[in-house]
């Protein structure tokens, strides 16, 4: 079976597509110094745009994962803008962890496990 690596750098490839399933590295919004609520819809909307190129959608998310740098602060507010974008009857397996970030105004970011058709 053929892989499929694209939007690679010397570092990573940002999505992976093998055996029918794609693989998005960590997501992150593109207003860094944005609130909790924008940045975790920015993470969302650029996912949304990985899944479609690859022909998968939210639909078809097997699990996320979810790193929020101060999840006493953000953890509901994260929830709010997460719990309306899932598309009801298809919320995938979850797992949600506080981590250091590589920059202080980074509040969230979000790694994908998907089904493509």
């Amino acid at each position: 079976m053929a892989i499929t690596r694209l939007h690679a750098n010397k570092r990573l490839s940002n999505t992976v597509v093998h055996n029918g399933v794609v693989y998005l590295a960590g997501q992150l919004a593109n207003q860094h110094s944005a609130d909790i609520k924008t940045q975790t819809r920015e993470t969302l909307s650029n996912i949304d745009t990985l899944l479609r190129e690859v022909g998968s959608d939210k639909t078809r998310i097997l699990s996320a994962t979810i790193y929020l740098a101060d999840i006493d602060a953000d953890f509901d507010e994260m929830n709010e803008v997460w719990e309306d974008w899932v598309a009801a009857g298809h919320e995938p397996a979850r797992a949600c962890v506080q981590a250091a970030m590589f920059k202080p105004s980074l509040l969230v970011e979000i790694s994908i496990v998907a089904a493509v058709d």
